[in-house]
């Protein structure tokens, strides 16, 4: 821009006018409305606003009543007072209930991108920013897609970042509910807002968190994923160190277990800081069902894990380097699925994972009608050749098949690509050292875990450090009563105790 925006605003309109269109050159969409007012037309003042952004019937109100504008009403523009602008357009059935005064020129062209109709008035220092006027339809509240449940609330967020507090709100009505705003300093000057539940949060992780937003808000963000891959610890790690959500109840759910979220106009997804280990295999039916049932349900989500970080490197060690451990029955099978295969079972089931990786990217990226039936279609048909071609082994499909469903049924879509990206190194060792290589991959992942940290805190937790009283939400799922008295879910003001939904 070619002006100092932390300028005042100039009591000459015309000026303002100048200095409206050398910042907005080139906006075909600004609209510029001059109008004047008073016996003889002897006041004047101008409205700006992208027609883009607002309302056509709130602009068409605001110019009828201006030009009933005048000075037995509310004075000559220079005796103006805000008072008197505001109950002059409440009398002409425009609500200004979204009505504020603007003294810097920067905040006027900020309210303008925002979609105000902002109005300088000849001889004012100050404009009237008028925000009620927007027109950009939003997604309405919804279920989402990638959290559905059979049980349990239906409405998801939206990209609107008003709404987004609104349903907060809406569950946790507590003023101790703190939300901070701030513009990031890019190009897209992005609305973010983030928010914690004072005397729950921990401070320390509070003061580091806020430390780190500091320094990520001078660049360009665009969506949260861009907010965690600035602030994480460890950016070349395979786990994800935050979570992320589209459910109001699962937000209010980690602010009472005293977590702190981050939203960004624009995205309906809701950052959560910070984020261990264990929470990734949570799911928020998991409170809605009764004890057992959601107990049951999370023993198979944490097998289904290992299963899929496992299964491949498995079969790869025990058929090259053990095969004495294979029940005799099942390896006279293995070895007669695969007489006359052209490759060794390391890069078999590579290409196998590669391909069914492939199709799986493949089904995501079509239109959803036809991305759904190629991703099974095909697989069913390139399955059904490879065996056909004597390229493949039975056994190899079923076992890629098996890990792709365990890797279903993570609840976190990003945990999951880091198990997807895991199996590779540990097929490798499987290769090379056989079950001894694998052993020393799970070593190094268990390693890279303890020392891994959300926001300072231990991504392990509660398993190291070891918190015994911390574990009835980790494995299992404690009854909500014994969950009330958990540490982690005890106020740290009031001492009072908080439901976890």
């Amino acid at each position: 821009m070619s002006f100092d925006q932390s300028t005042l605003i100039s009591t000459n309109l015309s000026e303002n006018k100048e200095r409206m269109k050398n910042v907005f050159s080139s906006c075909e969409d600004l609209n510029i409305f001059f109008w004047q007012y008073g016996p003889d037309l002897t006041y004047t003042a101008f409205s700006v606003y992208f027609e883009t952004l607002v309302q056509e019937k709130s602009v068409n109100y605001m110019k009828e009543s201006m030009q009933d504008l005048v000075p037995h009403e509310i004075g000559p523009a220079t005796m103006i007072s805000p008072k008197d602008v505001i109950n002059f357009f409440n009398r002409h059935g425009i609500s200004a209930q979204n009505a504020v005064l603007v003294d810097s020129f920067e905040q006027a062209v900020d309210d303008i991108l925002q979609g105000h109709i902002v109005i300088f008035f000849d001889g004012w220092e100050k404009v009237l920013s008028y925000s009620q006027a927007q027109q950009i339809n939003m997604r309405d509240v919804t279920e989402p897609v990638t959290e559905s449940v059979v049980k349990g609330p239906r409405e998801g967020t939206v990209e609107q970042l008003q709404r987004n507090i609104g349903l907060l709100r809406n569950r946790l009505k507590n003023p101790r509910f703190k939300i901070e705003k701030f513009h990031a300093g890019g190009a897209a000057r992005t609305e973010v807002a983030f928010g914690y539940l004072e005397g729950t949060v921990d401070k320390e992780t509070l003061v580091e968190f806020k430390k780190r937003i500091d320094s990520a808000k001078k660049g360009e963000i665009l969506e949260t994923a861009n907010i965690e891959e600035l602030i994480e610890d460890s950016t070349y790690s395979p786990f994800p160190q935050y979570r992320s959500t589209e459910r109001p109840d699962v937000a209010v759910s980690s602010l009472l277990e005293g977590k702190i979220i981050v939203m960004v106009q624009g995205t309906g997804t809701i950052l959560i800081c910070p984020g261990l280990f264990t929470e990734f295999f949570q799911a928020s039916e998991d409170y809605y069902h009764r004890v057992m049932f959601s107990s049951f349900i999370r023993v198979i989500r944490i097998a289904a894990f290992f299963m899929a970080l496992t299964l491949p490197s498995a079969f790869i060690a025990l058929t090259t380097f053990h095969p004495e451990l294979i029940p005799t029955n099942l390896l006279m099978a293995i070895l007669d699925t695969r007489e006359g295969l052209p490759f060794p079972a390391f890069l078999e089931v590579l290409i196998m994972i590669f391909f069914f990786e492939l199709l799986r990217e493949a089904g995501i990226r079509l239109p959803r009608p036809v991305g759904s039936a190629v991703s099974i279609v095909g697989a069913l048909i390139v399955g059904e050749a490879a065996i056909n071609a004597n390229i493949a082994s039975p056994a190899i499909v079923i076992l890629v098949a098996l890990t792709g469903i365990a890797s279903f049924a993570m609840p976190h879509y990003s945990i999951a690509i880091g198990i997807r990206l895991l199996q590779f190194p540990l097929m490798v060792l499987a290769a090379v050292l056989g079950g001894f290589g694998i052993m020393i991959g799970y070593l190094l992942i268990m390693l890279h875990l303890t020392y891994l940290r959300s926001l300072g805190q231990p991504y392990f937790s509660p398993l190291t450090p070891f918190r015994p009283k911390q574990l009835l939400d980790v494995l299992i799922r404690a009854p909500i009563k014994s969950l009330w008295n958990s540490p982690r879910n005890h106020d740290v003001q009031s001492k009072s105790p908080k439901k976890v939904w």
